[in-house]
């Protein structure tokens, strides 16, 4: 099973002063809009997702409908989706992303492919669960706005395809 992780496109949010923790729900900016247009159209013609798992914060949902639109496909939003909220701890946050890939997991095994529509924060815990990193570490994986990361499980092995892909932003 292949799983696209996609973050949304530019939002108002981005424009909030430095360690902002994400949990305000501001929607796309025009140039956000136009982002996730491209992205959508990237992702129907190279990777169509069968499913689409999305955050409920209103940037994710914008995004969401967009590539819906686009593929075809249904559509399950998570709260468990949203980013770090200011309450929750790091190891909260990390338990947190390893519950999500394992529901996802378990509730996508008939798809071949399937996307999540998320933030950084749990993109990167994400991809901390997929690799099975250390709870602890100081690793981070950067993902721009509407930036693609391609993680496939195959047989007994895991599998990066790639990351943060932008290349329909050029």
């Amino acid at each position: 099973m292949q799983i696209l992780l996609i973050r949304h496109g530019e939002s108002k949010d981005d424009f909030l002063k430095e360690g902002y923790k994400g949990s305000t729900d501001l929607q796309l900016t025009k140039r956000g809009l136009e982002q996730v247009e491209k992205m959508s159209s990237y992702i129907s013609k190279e990777f169509p997702p069968e499913f689409i798992w999305s955050s409920t914060l209103l940037r994710a949902t914008q995004s969401t409908e967009i590539l819906s639109n686009a593929v075809k496909c249904p559509v399950e939003y998570l709260i468990d989706l949203r980013e770090m909220q200011k309450e929750e701890s790091k190891l909260d946050f990390r338990l947190r992303a390893e519950n999500i890939l394992t529901a996802v997991r378990e509730r996508s095994k008939h798809y071949k492919r399937v996307a999540i529509i998320s933030h950084g924060g749990v993109i990167t815990k994400i991809i901390d669960s997929f690799l099975q990193l250390p709870k602890e570490h100081d690793v981070w994986f950067h993902t721009d706005n509407t930036g693609i990361h391609l993680l496939e499980y195959k047989s007994s092995i895991r599998i990066i395809r790639f990351s943060n892909n932008t290349t329909h932003l050029n």
